[in-house]
């Protein structure tokens, strides 16, 4: 066992990478070290809060299971206890882990299944919402990703038209404190940008990902998250399947599933494919 602020955690790994996760809240991921790197890629933020109908909402850091679209009272849910690990019975020992948490306010349960692939710096992660309440709900899996300041997001915008090449192709949803002359913003043709600064006013975009992965550059190392996009189904926030945030203290890589309306107990899935890469 680790820790991590005084929560205690524990730990995945390689010859290639180093995961730990909470194991008494959450689910949430709060370090991944690639082994050449030395330090943790993800930000930790044991400080960040969020308020809503229940109580402050601890953030910590590093990566967590959300479920859109955003608001307060069904969103900010705090996740401080209740938590259930469990190994994965399919994967070689120490590789895998369940990390599970039964939503009291939404009726949603929560389901983080990762697994850690034993020679490669490549970790899959299966996202479950499963509606345990008593009427169906109207939702999407939400993926968020919290990182270190100081290197660049990558939104990767492959040029697709329909046959005359008549039709828009292409859409960017800025929310409400985004600024398009966000000095962190970069608009070119092979992909949008963002770059982690310590800037305090935050800054938002998302936008339909047809390529199926996001990308962070920090200190010659590339994290790549990979995911299978379903443009042809809904999405929240304007048709958004990709979203990047960040403010002084850490940027985040959002993907988000298709709207869905689950049944009671029914359950969607949302799968990414983390790599990390080295660049020099």
């Amino acid at each position: 066992m680790t820790n991590f602020y005084s929560l205690p955690t524990a730990r995945l790994e390689n010859d290639h990478l180093t995961l730990d996760y909470l194991t008494d809240r959450g689910p949430r991921i709060v370090r991944l070290i690639p082994r050449r790197l030395g330090q943790n890629l993800l930000a930790e933020t044991p400080e960040a809060q969020l308020s809503s109908p229940y109580g402050p909402m601890r953030l910590w850091g590093g990566h967590r299971l959300w479920h859109a679209p955003e608001t307060a009272v069904r969103t900010y849910i705090p996740d401080d206890g209740g938590l259930t690990v469990e190994p994965l019975p399919d994967a070689p020992l120490g590789q895998g882990v369940a990390l599970s948490y039964h939503e009291p306010h939404t009726g949603i349960r929560k389901e983080l299944r990762v697994r850690l692939t034993p020679d490669a710096a490549r970790i899959e992660l299966v996202h479950r919402l499963t509606n345990v309440g008593l009427w169906s709900v109207e939702l999407a899996a939400w993926a968020i990703t919290q990182l270190k300041i100081g290197g660049t997001a990558i939104l990767p915008t492959p040029a697709t038209a329909d046959a005359e090449g008549l039709l828009p192709n292409r859409m960017i949803a800025l929310w409400p404190y985004s600024r398009w002359d966000d000095p962190r913003l970069r608009l070119a043709e092979a992909a949008i940008e963002v770059d982690a600064r310590p800037i305090a006013q935050p800054f938002k975009i998302g936008y339909m990902n047809h390529a199926g992965w996001l990308a962070y550059h920090y200190e010659g190392v590339v994290f790549r998250k990979r995911w299978t996009p379903q443009p042809e189904r809904p999405h929240v926030d304007y048709g958004c399947n990709a979203e990047v945030y960040t403010n002084n203290k850490h940027v985040e890589l959002e993907t988000l599933g298709p709207l869905v309306r689950l049944g009671v107990g029914e359950m969607v899935e949302h799968v990414e494919v983390w790599e990390v890469e080295e660049t020099q």
